[in-house]
């Protein structure tokens, strides 16, 4: 394997600077560590309350080789963001704006930092759109390093030099004209409702729409890095470099090592003991993520398909997306009583890596957020599916086209689904003879995402592009 600070001649100072949610912030975080760890110096930006969030999932022996730059979260005197929210998943969806308000309130001290460090390249998200003119002046090559997946960025943003028609939600449902391979990644109805509102238009006054954030960050920029790999979606990557005419490079799925996780803690022994107690593959993982919270009525019906699925399972329930949450979701009367033999609900924080990792567990039933996959493909667990905001649709697209994992079939308008539905998507992929298409595929797909090696060469090769052309 490469080394890209042996091989080099030299050695990089990159900034990292991600957008304000953990689903943005850990794969910055990952992909920090793993140029720490090859001799580069890190600087990561971003503010103190999401730093200190985000130091104990840093390895002792990498505790000083990043330099975490603590930015406080700018809030003029009309913002209505709560104290203490300095990340997506502390605030109310109809507050969003507010933090892109307040994340543009770092331009000056970010660009202050950028003066006096003078790095080699920074790293920033799809956010900060007034960024790559910042750094092209003070002579800072800029990367856009994407949390997104390469279908996602192929399918959402609007390239150059093409009109975007698509101007209601109806129209998100199709892939786009400038897609030139057969692809079922588009939108259902149901999920691309916020598409138009919000992420095309304004909707805050001083808020930018997230559409023009994207599109000035992706001229900006003089690198494409994207969390992916070829043997994923090799179409998409060439796709994004033809239409962006410039470098796109993937820098693997950025898998974290179970070697880098806690201590076992009575939490953890807890959990240990009861998956130990079931037979191998016979659990189904049930999460939904930081940012998602189902409504109650779809509450219902997954703890309800559960219960008639039969299955074992082990569900780590989030009923609130904050302290500001002021509706908690509540299991269906007598749910935990009736399943007890056969299902433990968690309501604390899990090491997920540890759970999906055991060998009890035998299919993850989830959102399609982009971390959880990469973490159930690793362990070559098949999915079920349930997307809910943002890029989870797309994202599921790609995981059933290649046929390991299995969303559940809802109304396309409304988004209802049955707990009927729900138990027979859970039974099929996890025992039935039609699901073993989903079972023998993710198998496969695990040489790849679980070969620390060849994800490791993706990382020595984006290095090495950036330390030949910095």
């Amino acid at each position: 394997m490469s080394n890209s600070k042996d091989c080099s001649g030299g050695k990089l100072h990159v900034a990292m600077f991600p957008w304000l949610a953990f689903g943005h912030m850990l794969p910055h975080l990952e992909l920090s560590k793993l140029m720490a760890q090859k001799g580069h110096k890190v600087s990561f930006i971003s503010t103190p309350r999401n730093i200190d969030r985000l130091l104990p999932r840093l390895p002792e022996n990498l505790s000083s080789a990043i330099n975490f730059v603590r930015l406080p979260l700018p809030r003029g005197k009309d913002s209505k963001l709560p104290e203490d929210c300095e990340a997506t998943t502390d605030v109310p969806f109809e507050l969003l704006p507010y933090l892109n308000i307040a994340f543009d309130g770092l331009k000056a001290p970010v660009t202050e930092f950028l003066e006096s460090s003078k790095p080699d390249w920074i790293l920033q998200d799809v956010a900060a759109y007034w960024l790559p003119p910042i750094s092209r002046r003070l002579g800072i090559k800029t990367g856009f390093f994407s949390a997104f997946s390469g279908a996602t960025l192929g399918t959402l943003l609007k390239p150059p030099g093409f009109e975007e028609y698509r101007t209601s939600p109806a129209d998100f449902t199709k892939p786009p004209k400038w897609v030139p391979f057969e692809s079922r990644v588009a939108y259902k109805l149901f999920e691309c409702r916020h598409i138009v509102k919000g992420f095309m238009e304004e909707t805050t006054e001083g808020s930018v729409p997230d559409v023009h954030r994207a599109a000035g960050v992706l001229d900006g920029c003089d690198v494409i890095a994207v969390r992916s790999c070829y043997e994923y979606e090799a179409e998409w990557l060439g796709l994004l470099q033809d239409l962006y005419r410039k470098p796109v490079i993937p820098v693997g799925v950025l898998p974290p090592k179970l070697e880098e996780k806690y201590e076992d803690t009575d939490t953890w022994l807890a959990i240990k003991a009861w998956l130990d107690s079931r037979k191998t593959k016979s659990v189904v993982h049930v999460s939904f993520g930081s940012e998602a919270k189902p409504s109650q009525t779809e509450l219902n019906e997954i703890a309800l398909g559960l219960e008639l699925s039969g299955l074992p399972f082990f569900w780590v329930l989030k009923t609130r997306r904050g302290p500001w949450d002021t509706e908690p979701l509540e299991l269906p009367e007598g749910f935990e009583e009736r399943t007890k033999e056969r299902g433990m609900v968690w309501r604390g924080w899990v090491e997920l890596l540890r759970t999906l990792s055991h060998d009890s567990i035998g299919l993850v039933f989830s959102h399609s957020g982009v971390g959880t996959p990469i973490e159930a493909i690793r362990f070559a667990k098949p999915m079920v599916m349930l997307a809910f905001v943002y890029d989870q649709g797309l994202n599921a697209r790609v995981i059933e086209e290649k046929k390991i994992g299995y969303m559940i079939p809802r109304d396309e308008k409304e988004g209802f689904f049955t707990k009927e539905s729900v138990a027979k998507s859970l039974k099929l992929v996890m025992e039935d003879e039609e699901g073993k298409v989903y079972r023998e595929n993710v198998k496969e797909m695990k040489g790849v995402f679980g070969d620390m090696d060849r994800q490791d060469q993706y990382v020595d090769s984006f290095v090495d592009y950036l330390v030949a052309n910095r």
